[in-house]
Order: C-alpha cells, then structure tokens, then sequence
C-alpha cells in the first residue's frame, strides 16, 4: 500500500494527494514488487532501499548511494496473541531524497500513524531532514512507552502468580522476558545507527536538527536502561517464583507422606484385629469393635501430634 502525503502551508496541515511532488511523503506498507518498482522509478531511489526493511531481520543501519541517504531501524511494535498483548520490533527504511522523503516497513505502524493523525507538532514533510529526526524521536518515546507498560504488565501477572501458581502465569512472564529482550537489541543496534548520524552533513545545516538527534540519542540509551533494568527485575522474579512453585511442591509432597503414616496406623491395627485365629484381644468383648477403633483413633492423634512438633504436618 502507498500513501502520499504533503504539508502545502507553515500551518502543518497534512494533505493526502495521488501523485509525488517534491517535499512529499510517500508511506510504503507491506508493498508488493510491483509498488517497488513503481516507487523507484518515479523517485530514482534504489530499489535494494526500498526492499530492505521488508527482511524482519534487518539490522538497524545507514547507507548512501547516488545523494539517497537510507536510515533503517528497529521500531516498536504490540500485537495480539492468544489474548494476550505481545511486543516485538520490525525494521523501517527512511529514505531521504532530493524532494521527498520515503518510509518503508513490513507493518502499519503508531508511530507514524501519529504524523498522519496531525499529533506531532511542527510536522512538515518539506523538512526533509526535521522529520527523519521527529521519526526518529517518535521511536525513542513509543519505546518508553512499551517499556512502561510491560514493567506494569508484569506487576499485574506477579499478583495473580501469587495466587494461582500456574503455568500460564510463568509463560506470560517468559513472553514477556522474551519482548525486553528483542527490545534490549534493537535499542542497541539503534544506539549506533544514531551516533553515526551525528557526523551526516545533512545533519548538520541547522543547530535545532543537532539538538533533536541529541535528545533522541538520550532517550535511546534511557530506554535501554530501562529495558535492561525491567529484564533483570523479571528474570530475578521468575527464579524466585520457580523456587516458591518447587518449595509449595514440597510441602504438598510432604503433608501427603504426612497422611499416609497417618492412616496407615488404622490399616495396621485393623489388620491384626482382622485375623482369624485364636487370642485375639477383645474377643468376647461385645465392644470389641469401639475398642480397637477408639485404640486406633488414639493412635492416629498422639502421630499427629508428633509430625506437627516436627513440622511435617
């Protein structure tokens, strides 16, 4: 699918239009070859630009070839799965022209979603190189986003854990031990691309474009703190629940032996009772049967008794 998009006035007012126009936009999802081919004749961009973030492992990236400057890199995604939200990232391509700039990625993406909707101020798709930095600040945020809501996801998955210990709960954990992960890397490889778009001459025209790259290369690295700080909060909460699952394991182990000795002091006692032969103890007692079952509830309550001094009960 490709949506062309262009700001025609200093009001910001985004403007959808069919054909491509110098200070343009055009926003590339899920293409087919033959959107492709006809994006990279119209534009003169190459077409390996425009491929490259249709591969989910594409790593984050700069390229320059014939004045097209390619920045690939990992952006946020959520999804649904079995219920249950999940987070993962997936590679976009932006590619900075000589009149237009051109985004490509495998999904639809929020964030630029958002520069559709008109919620990013002082959005203008003639700044060519403004908007590659306000893409780019977009991620940054929508990654701490993320973050916020696995950290507070996990909270909630920890509280049911404490009282069901199933394996449901753990698997939700796992998943989303397995999310801060994927995000822990792409931040990373992220991390790189924006220091080397430090020394672009594009960059370095007007002092508020440094500013913004500056501020996203802080949010970056603030987000992979965190990132690294969430998945070590949840892989230590996971060890500790695992122990807790195999410690009430035990004790459930441990009250059942508890109740067999229990009751295999009645199973004794009624099976010497049981024996046909003579000498019997009680046997022409017409109470014989309350005897021997008062002797073995007797029994019962003095081990009871002893296994709950000893903690076994």
């Amino acid at each position: 699918m490709i949506s062309i998009y262009k700001t025609l006035d200093e009001s910001g007012t985004l403007h959808s239009t069919d054909t491509i126009e110098p200070g343009c936009w055009v926003n590339i999802v899920a293409p087919s070859e033959e959107d492709l081919l006809l994006v990279s004749k119209k534009v003169g961009v190459p077409l390996d630009f425009l491929k490259s973030a249709l591969d989910e492992e594409e790593t984050s990236r700069i390229d320059i070839e014939d004045n097209n400057l390619l920045v690939i890199v990992d952006i946020p995604f959520t999804e649904m799965e079995d219920n249950s939200l999940t987070y993962d990232s997936y590679p976009l391509a932006i590619i900075h022209t000589e009149h237009s700039i051109i985004t490509v990625c495998l999904k639809n993406s929020k964030i630029l979603t958002d520069f559709i909707d008109n919620k990013v101020k002082s959005f203008f798709t003639f700044k060519r190189s403004r908007f590659i930095l306000q893409i780019l600040y977009r991620i940054a945020s929508y990654y701490l986003i993320y973050l916020r809501q696995i950290d507070k996801k996990s909270l909630m998955i920890e509280q049911k854990l404490h009282k069901s210990m199933k394996n449901k709960e753990l698997i939700q954990l796992l998943s989303l031990e397995k999310s801060l992960v994927y995000f822990s890397t792409s931040l990373k490889s992220n991390e790189i691309t924006l220091e080397k778009m430090l020394k672009l001459e594009i960059l370095q025209k007007y002092p508020e474009d440094q500013d913004i790259l500056e501020d996203v290369i802080i949010e970056n690295k603030q987000a992979i703190e965190m990132a690294n700080i969430y998945s070590n909060i949840l892989s230590g909460t996971m060890d500790a629940f695992a122990s807790v699952i195999s410690n009430n394991l035990n004790m459930v182990m441990k009250l059942l032996a508890s109740i067999t000795i229990v009751m295999a002091i009645p199973n004794i006692i009624f099976s010497s009772f049981g024996m046909n032969v003579a000498g019997i103890p009680f046997n022409a007692n017409i109470h014989a049967f309350w005897i021997t079952y008062g002797i073995a509830a007797v029994l019962c309550l003095v081990a009871i008794v002893i296994l709950r001094r000893k903690g076994l009960f």
